[in-house]
């Protein structure tokens, strides 16, 4: 099996912090997307040969991560210079890559047993999640037989709610590169890029059979609030470290993933936060939220917050002299 994962984007919905960090870099839980999302997919023992990671802005970044981490890993690296759509990317890793191929979207977590795919008899397989509204997603359209007719960028009514969440299998990458390169040659364009359901709607054109598996769990990690809550979720499920704190000056409620190097001070942490490592917290209140490594927090109540790398934030106590029946930091109409 090898993987492509396609990550040359800014990440502009989560500016700042990926003004001076890839997105797939961003903590959650105690690690970056990227570690959750490789993390997982070698969980089930199945072989990867290779790993290419399309990357773009940042990109040495993500090398310096994965030669760090995944030392073992079999990674190539391939740069995307004109952001022109997913198709592109993909087609960028023809020539590093055969045979059963999975490509995986950096924003998207999910619980996917790559172990099942190994006696796979369909051309393809495309993960999907059934959702309440999928106006803003791509779905797939099935026959009888469950097999995918067509796939639809953003239906315009809500008869089909499977939302393609961005994990794909594909028994041969070859048929998937040359699809990759008919779309380009026939200059095939949506909203002015070269999207992957269009690649794969010319697959099914020449007969190419593909189909859907649902998945329980999808985890979005492309915006503030989203990735707040993957934060929560991961938290809840297996990333809690809660116990290796009772010692500390401070109080802990779980569940949070504190890094053993961060430094706690009369403080109360959690529920749901993320302190990384290094980072310095005094005399605050941090729930619902991540603080990057090496950022220092003093005297502030947070939550619902993304704190970046080497921040500082200093306040400090106000003084009120509030009468009888007042209310004070509340609005009212």
């Amino acid at each position: 099996m090898n993987l492509i994962i396609p990550l040359a984007g800014f990440g502009t919905r989560l500016r700042p912090h990926t003004y001076t960090k890839p997105k797939p870099l961003i903590n959650v839980a105690g690690k970056p997307v990227l570690g959750h999302i490789l993390d997982r997919l070698m969980a089930d023992g199945t072989q990867i040969d290779t790993v290419v990671f399309v990357v773009g802005f940042l990109g040495d970044q993500i090398h310096d991560y994965v030669s760090r981490n995944y030392p073992g890993l079999r990674a190539r690296y391939v740069e995307q210079k004109e952001l022109n759509g997913q198709a592109p990317a993909i087609l960028l890793a023809r020539d590093l890559v055969a045979g059963p191929t999975f490509v995986v979207f950096v924003d998207t977590l999910a619980h996917v047993d790559l172990s099942s795919l190994r006696d796979e008899q369909a051309d393809g397989v495309i993960f999907v999640k059934e959702v309440e509204d999928p106006r803003r997603f791509g779905v797939a359209q099935l026959n009888a037989d469950g097999h995918i007719t067509r796939f639809v960028e953003k239906p315009a009514n809500m008869d089909n709610r499977l939302a393609v969440i961005g994990m794909y299998y594909f028994r041969d990458a070859a048929r998937l590169m040359r699809a990759c390169e008919d779309l380009l040659a026939r200059d095939i364009k949506t909203q002015g890029e070269y999207f992957l359901a269009d690649a794969l709607n010319l697959m099914i054109e020449t007969g190419a059979r593909l189909r859907t598996s649902r998945v329980d769990v999808w985890l979005d990690c492309g915006k503030p609030d989203t990735l707040l809550e993957t934060n929560r979720y991961l938290l809840e499920h297996g990333h809690d470290n809660s116990g290796a704190w009772n010692d500390c000056d401070c109080v802990i409620v779980p569940p949070v993933h504190i890094h053993p190097s961060a430094t706690i001070v009369r403080s109360v942490i959690g529920p749901y936060a993320t302190i990384a490592e290094g980072c310095q917290i005094e005399d605050s209140i941090v729930r619902d939220s991540i603080v990057d490594a090496g950022a220092r927090v003093t005297d502030h109540i947070l939550a619902r917050s993304l704190i970046g790398r080497d921040a500082l934030l200093i306040g400090r106590p106000r003084r009120f002299n509030v009468g009888d029946s007042s209310v004070v930091g509340f609005d009212f109409e």
